[in-house]
């Protein structure tokens, strides 16, 4: 009994044994998997004050610089259309006419109308014993009455309206350009209540885009953009900022108009494009954007010293496709003169063992 006693005792303490080895062979293996076996490899470059390209971009629209929509004024058949869509003209080139004849029938009855006024107001004058021929002798409240009774005013009136009218029946471009929206047919009536056609002066156009209101402080009117249409993958043009209209919507976003130039005519009415706005803000710590990193919802740098990373929370601020600035209450963490490293850096952790490599 006593010996079944002492190997009960000592079995236990065996297993006791065993068991802690496998744990410790275990906690050494964790261990050596988290700790590097060799330094990692990374890229630095040493932190200084530099100019920031600060990039805003927006969406926007092309506008024509000059636009004007061309109406006949009297509803009468379309005699003859010279232009088609897509034709430049030159200022004052006729675009289209309507059959004068009703046009010029009124306008020689509004003249033998206004002849028969000025005989009528000649008769009321003598009648009244004034001469015709010496107007400066006549009271101005005779004459006055003198048109009303010969219906003389009217009668100028209604004949100054059937010479515009005739006039008016050929439309003319108002300036260069490039006609659009010209869908009537000749021998049609012509319409007063929609425009004829449009001419659009593309030799000079503008983007219409929006801002928010947290980026007024960083534009300024002359300030240079870049447009890139999204139809056009291979074109880009070069603009500046020409007016901010001087209201915040109800989304908080303010209108920016731009003057672009076109080379080529390559940008039409109503093209949507790409905006980006770039303006250089000078003195200022700015950091690639591969050299931050995200841990625990906090913004953190590796810094090189002595061998080893260093870990440093930061905040930045504007940012650009490139890189971010470090705001002055990062100054304590990060420095001009430290050496950053913007590459290599995914896994590290602080006091990691580095090498710096070309």
């Amino acid at each position: 009994m006593k010996k079944v006693w002492i190997l009960g005792f000592i079995l236990p303490v065996l297993i006791g044994s065993c068991s802690s080895s496998k744990d410790d062979n275990k906690d050494e293996k964790g261990v050596a998997t988290v700790l590097p076996e060799s330094p990692g490899l990374v890229k630095v470059f040493t932190l200084a004050y530099s100019d920031f390209n600060c990039e805003l971009t927006s969406n926007g629209t092309v506008a024509a610089s000059q636009k004007a929509d061309l109406s006949f004024q009297t509803p009468e058949i379309i005699a003859a259309i010279y232009v088609k869509n897509g034709d430049r003209v030159t200022a004052g080139q006729a675009i289209a006419s309507l059959d004068t004849f009703k046009l010029k029938n009124r306008l020689n009855q509004s003249k033998d109308n206004l002849e028969r006024a000025k005989l009528d107001l000649q008769d009321v004058l003598i009648g009244q014993g004034y001469s015709p021929g010496d107007s400066s002798r006549i009271p101005e409240e005779v004459m006055q009455i003198a048109r009303v009774k010969s219906n003389y005013g009217q009668a100028v009136n209604q004949y100054e309206m059937a010479e515009y009218d005739f006039q008016q029946a050929t439309l003319y471009a108002p300036f260069a350009g490039v006609v659009s929206n010209l869908f009537q047919k000749p021998y049609n009536m012509s319409s007063t209540g929609e425009p004829f056609c449009c001419i659009i002066g593309n030799s000079s156009m503008e983007v219409v885009f929006n801002l928010l209101e947290s980026e007024l402080s960083i534009v300024r009117t002359g300030d240079k953009i870049q447009v890139s249409p999204y139809a056009l993958s291979d074109f880009s043009s070069e603009g500046r900022i020409t007016e901010i209209n001087p209201v915040v919507d109800r989304n908080g976003m303010v209108r920016v108009k731009a003057s672009v130039s076109t080379p080529g005519n390559r940008l039409y009415e109503g093209m949507n494009v790409n905006i980006k706005i770039q303006q250089s803000i000078p003195n200022r710590l700015v950091i690639p954007k591969s050299a931050l990193l995200l841990r625990n919802n906090k913004q953190v740098v590796f810094t090189y010293k002595d061998g080893r990373a260093q870990w440093n929370y930061v905040h930045t601020g504007l940012e650009n496709s490139t890189g971010y600035v470090i705001l002055e209450d990062s100054a304590e963490k990060l420095n001009e003169g430290d050496v950053v490293i913007y590459d290599g850096n995914l896994n590290l952790a602080h006091e990691t063992p580095v090498t710096v490599i070309d």
